[in-house]
C-alpha cells in the first residue's frame, strides 16, 4: 500500500493537556500500514483571545504567538508525537486566505458590510451535516454573536476589520484579519487540496468551527469533502471538562514535572480517543506503574539475553508462542483498524507480558523447551507495537531510573533515604528481628516504595500505593 494518506489538525495557542490525542498514533500506525502519510498541523497564531492577551501583557501579538508555539513544540517533543510533515502558521498564509475568501464572494456564498466579510448561511443547503443540528437551532445570542447587520444571526465572519491599534493586514475590503474558521479551510487546501483523509480535533469544534470549514470550502469549491473526521473527547477533573475559564487545568509541563511523559502518554491513549478522560493523581499513578512493569519486563529480556547465543527463527519458536505471538498481532490490527482503539491494544499486552515474566522467573517456565527463543520473539512482538504506539524509550534502563527519579520527586524523598530503609530492614533480618523487618517494609508500600529481595541483595521499585478506607 503507497496511496497517499492527509491528514490535518489545528493547534490553537495556548492548548492544554487536553490537546487531541486521536493523532498521537494515527501517523506512526497509518505508516507502519505502508501509506505515505502527508500531516499538517496548523497554527492559529492571530485570533480574539491572542490579541487581548498580547494588549494585557504589551506584548506583540506575533511575538505571543511564536513564543508560544515555541513551548508547544517542547511539549509535543515531551510526549513523543511525530513532527508534522508541514506547520502553517495563519499569519504567513494571508494571500491563500483572502484569495478563498474572494471564491467564496465571487460563488454568492458571502456578503460585506462595512469592511467585514460574512459567510451566508443559508446558501449552503447542508449547513449541520456534520453536526446534526437544524438551522433554527441557531439563535443570535447563543453560539454566534449577536450583528444586526448580518443577513441570518448565525452567519460567520471570513474577515474582520481591523480596530485600532490591532494588528492588521491589506485586503480587497480594506485592512483587518481572517474569522477564525476561514483561516483553516484555507491552509488545508493550500498543502492538503480541497479533498483529504482526515481531519482531526476537539469535541468541543464540532459546531460551529468545523462546521463552518465545510461550508466555506464546499462554498470555495463544491468537490470539496473531507473522508473521516476524528474527534477527540475532554480530559475532565471529577467529570467537569478540564478548562482555563474554570481554573481546574494542568498544563503539560506541570504533569511532567511529577511523571514521566511516557507514563502521561500511556494514560492519554489508554482510554479510546472519541471518549472523555478523568484526569486524577491515582490514574497517572497507574499509568506511571504499569509503563514500569512494561519496561523492567522487557530489560529483564535484555539481560536475559545477553548471556544467551541464538539465532532467532520463526521456526525456532514453539508453537504456543507463535499462537500468543500471532493473537496479539492480530488483536493490535484489529483495534487500531477499529477506530485507533488504542486502549484495547493496551489490554492485549498482558498475556505476552505474563508469559515473559513466567519464563523468566517461575520453576516451570525456566524449564521449557526453546525458553531463549520464546523470550527474544515475544520481546520483539512487544517492541514493534510500543514503537508504533511512540511508547518506546532510548533506553529501558534510562527510562526506568526516569521513572523511579519521578516518584522520588512526588513522595519526597531521595534515594539515599530509601537505601538507609533498606539497610535498617537488612539489619533487622540478619538479627531475626522479623517484626521490625516487615514494620519497614510496610512504611515504604505506604509511601509508595516495593522492596524486591533477591540473591544478591534487595532493590526497590516505585509502586502504587494502598488506597485509603473510605
Amino acid at each position: 500500500m503507497c496511496a497517499g494518506l492527509l491528514l490535518m489538525i489545528s493547534a490553537i495557542l495556548g492548548m492544554l493537556v487536553y490537546m487531541s490525542h486521536s493523532m498521537f498514533s494515527t501517523g506512526r500506525y497509518l505508516k507502519h500500514l505502508e501509506y505515505e502519510v502527508c500531516y499538517v498541523r496548523n497554527f492559529t497564531d492571530v485570533d480574539d483571545k491572542i490579541i487581548a492577551r498580547a494588549k494585557q501583557l504589551g506584548e506583540d501579538p506575533l511575538s505571543l504567538s511564536r513564543r508560544y508555539c515555541e513551548e508547544f513544540h517542547k511539549d509535543m517533543t515531551f510526549l513523543r508525537c511525530l513532527p508534522p510533515s508541514v506547520e502553517p502558521r495563519v499569519s504567513d498564509h494571508m494571500p491563500q486566505i483572502i484569495s478563498m475568501i474572494i471564491q467564496i464572494l465571487e460563488n454568492g456564498c458571502a456578503y460585506i458590510v462595512d469592511g467585514d466579510v460574512y459567510f451566508s448561511v443559508d446558501k449552503s443547503p447542508e449547513y449541520g451535516r456534520l453536526s446534526g443540528r437544524k438551522s433554527e437551532d441557531n439563535r443570535a445570542g447563543e453560539r454566534v454573536a449577536v450583528d444586526s447587520r448580518k443577513k441570518n444571526p448565525a452567519d460567520f465572519a471570513l474577515w474582520k476589520s481591523s480596530k485600532e491599534g490591532e494588528t492588521y493586514w491589506d485586503s480587497p475590503w480594506g485592512p483587518g484579519r481572517p474569522g477564525w474558521h476561514i483561516e483553516c479551510s484555507a491552509m488545508s487546501a493550500a498543502y492538503l487540496g480541497y479533498s483529504f483523509d482526515i481531519h482531526g480535533g476537539g469535541m468541543d469544534l464540532v459546531f460551529p468551527h468545523h462546521e463552518n470549514e465545510i461550508a466555506q470550502s464546499c462554498a470555495a469549491c463544491s468537490s470539496s469533502n473531507i473522508s473521516y473526521w476524528l474527534h477527540n473527547g475532554f480530559v475532565t477533573i471529577d467529570s467537569e471538562k478540564m478548562s482555563k475559564s474554570l481554573g481546574n487545568f494542568f498544563t503539560i509541563r506541570q504533569v511532567i514535572e511529577l511523571y514521566h511523559p511516557l507514563a502521561l502518554r500511556l494514560f492519554l491513549i489508554g482510554t479510546h480517543y472519541r471518549s472523555p478522560i478523568n484526569y486524577s493523581d491515582l490514574q497517572l499513578e497507574s499509568a506511571s506503574d504499569r509503563i514500569y512493569y512494561i519496561y523492567q519486563t522487557l530489560q529483564d529480556c535484555v539481560d536475559f539475553l545477553k548471556q544467551q547465543n541464538i539465532e532467532l527463527q520463526e521456526k525456532t519458536i514453539p508453537g504456543d508462542i507463535l499462537n500468543c505471538i500471532n493473537k496479539f498481532q492480530n488483536d493490535f490490527v484489529s483495534a487500531m483498524s477499529n477506530d485507533l482503539h488504542t486502549s484495547d491494544v493496551l489490554a492485549a499486552l498482558y498475556d505476552p507480558m505474563r508469559i515473559i515474566n513466567d519464563l523468566l522467573n517461575t520453576r516451570k517456565g525456566k524449564k521449557q523447551a526453546l525458553r531463549a527463543e520464546s523470550i527474544a520473539a515475544l520481546e520483539k512482538s512487544i517492541k514493534h507495537v510500543l514503537t508504533i504506539l511512540g511508547l518506546m524509550p532510548s533506553s529501558y534502563s534510562e527510562a526506568l531510573q526516569e521513572l523511579k527519579q519521578k516518584a522520588l520527586h512526588r513522595l519526597k524523598l531521595t534515594e539515599d533515604e530509601i537505601l538507609q530503609k533498606i539497610e535498617e530492614r537488612t539489619s533487622a533480618r540478619n538479627n531475626k528481628d522479623y517484626e521490625r523487618s516487615d514494620a519497614i517494609r510496610k512504611e515504604l508500600a505506604a509511601k509508595g516504595i516495593a522492596l524486591m529481595d533477591n540473591p544478591d541483595g534487595t532493590t526497590w521499585k516505585p509502586a502504587l500505593p494502598p488506597v485509603p478506607s473510605p
